[in-house]
């Protein structure tokens, strides 16, 4: 099954929170993540820079901290969000707005927005996704074990069927490893990268990977 792009926010069965991202692509696959100085940008690789010019939308900061928070997103809504929520606004306002403004991609498959932002000290995390048809904003309960996700296309609403129960990593290299190729998700077809915002016992800690 191909959902697209996939954004997530769990807890491991020990206790770390981690906030993921993954660019699944059949269009442009040739894509990876790079962490900068405060953010995660998806940028394409050496070679393939043209394809910005094919698509604006394949280039962005999907990862980024802002207060005590984690945002991850598929596309330039990633710096409102965290722009909003530094500048004093609640996450679930912060997400619900920017969303609301920025509304879905106006490409030729009319992509949704999704994003998450990750309250690793409440134990929860917002989902929201703007699709052509409905805005979705909600508030989930983090467990241990769970992955709570939604996705561009298929899995395009917030549901706790989307959710993988057995979500377990030891760090956020395993955690942007999971979500390319373990759990539910090897099931999810045309990875291309991840990213992953992971707290744990030493603080924040950033990872990337690519296929």
């Amino acid at each position: 099954m191909y959902l697209g792009r996939i954004v997530s926010a769990g807890m491991t069965k020990k206790g770390d929170f981690a906030a993921i991202y993954r660019v699944s692509s059949r269009s442009f696959p040739n894509r990876e993540a790079k962490i900068l100085k405060d953010s995660v940008s998806i940028i394409p690789k050496a070679g393939f820079e043209d394809d910005i010019r094919k698509n604006p939308y394949i280039a962005y900061n999907c990862a980024k901290t802002a207060r005590n928070f984690a945002i991850v997103s598929n596309g330039s809504h990633t710096d409102p969000i965290a722009e909003k929520i530094d500048a004093g606004l609640p996450p679930r306002d912060a997400l619900a707005l920017t969303l609301l403004t920025m509304d879905y991609e106006k490409d030729s498959y009319n992509t949704p927005r999704i994003a998450t932002v990750l309250n690793p000290h409440g134990k929860s995390a917002f989902l929201g996704i703007v699709r052509k048809d409905a805005l979705l904003v909600s508030e989930i309960s983090l467990t241990p074990g769970s992955l709570h996700y939604v996705s561009t296309y298929e899995h395009n609403r917030i549901s706790d069927d989307y959710c993988d129960k057995n979500f377990d990593a030891a760090n956020a290299d395993e955690a942007c490893e999971y979500i390319l190729s373990k759990g539910i998700f090897e099931n999810f077809e045309h990875p291309v990268a991840s990213v992953c915002l992971w707290f744990g016992s030493k603080g924040l800690e950033i990872s990337s990977k690519a296929v």
